[in-house]
């Protein structure tokens, strides 16, 4: 597979060192993410999860993972590039937020008698402002992607409603930044394009990192 064939190759860089089951679906969303774009995480996820007969607490480190990589990325790497301007109070501001959701996803999951996945390590292919906010419009795509996947497979209805108010924030950070850098706010028109799983992982299988 060439650069060429892949949508979004910022995001196929991105690593994540991790070994749970968590980290192997984000690894696998995030490939996903790159070779097809944004659609197609949600399919992804859904056939992740489903196959594995995953309870809620197992999609709420899922959503987790991916909030300690959506914090680390603004709060860690955000200052590590010199943003300014409004991308830096956007880097803030989003980073803080993310921050609030990994509390609360791990209140959630202690509350459901589980145990939070541990943080993995991340790698963001990011050395500018210019390319941070590229992999920040694609990220926050992916995550919106990502919470529509695994939302259907959550059974208690308190905590379904706990990720419909995180995913509706990822996407106002998401249509933030498409204002920032001139992006499309709705990169996929009205709605989702899904794509069967067989397609996916054709082409996603790949990038994803072992």
């Amino acid at each position: 597979m060439t650069q060429r064939d892949i949508t979004s190759p910022e995001l196929g860089a991105v690593e994540v060192d991790g070994i749970s089951r968590a980290s192997f679906i984000l690894r696998g969303a995030l490939a996903a993410g790159a070779a097809y774009g944004a659609t197609a995480v949600a399919p992804f996820v859904s056939s992740a999860l489903a196959a594995g007969g995953a309870s809620d607490v197992d999609i709420l480190n899922f959503a987790l993972t991916l909030e300690y990589l959506e914090a680390d990325f603004y709060k860690v790497k955000g200052k590590s590039v010199h943003l300014s301007g409004e991308a830096k109070a956007l880097a803030g501001s989003f980073g803080d937020e993310e921050a609030e959701h990994v509390t609360a996803l791990m209140k959630a999951i202690t509350g459901s008698g589980g145990t939070p996945v541990k943080k993995p390590m991340f790698a963001f292919p990011v050395t500018d402002q210019k390319s941070f906010l590229k992999l920040a419009y694609v990220l926050e795509n992916t995550g919106v992607g990502a919470y529509n996947g695994a939302a259907p497979s959550i059974s208690d209805s308190a905590l379904l409603a706990a990720a419909g108010s995180i995913v509706q924030v990822e996407a106002r950070h998401a249509a933030s930044i498409a204002l920032l850098t001139g992006s499309k706010i709705t990169p996929d028109g009205a709605f989702d394009k899904p794509l069967s799983k067989k397609q996916v992982l054709a082409k996603a299988g790949p990038l994803i990192k072992q």
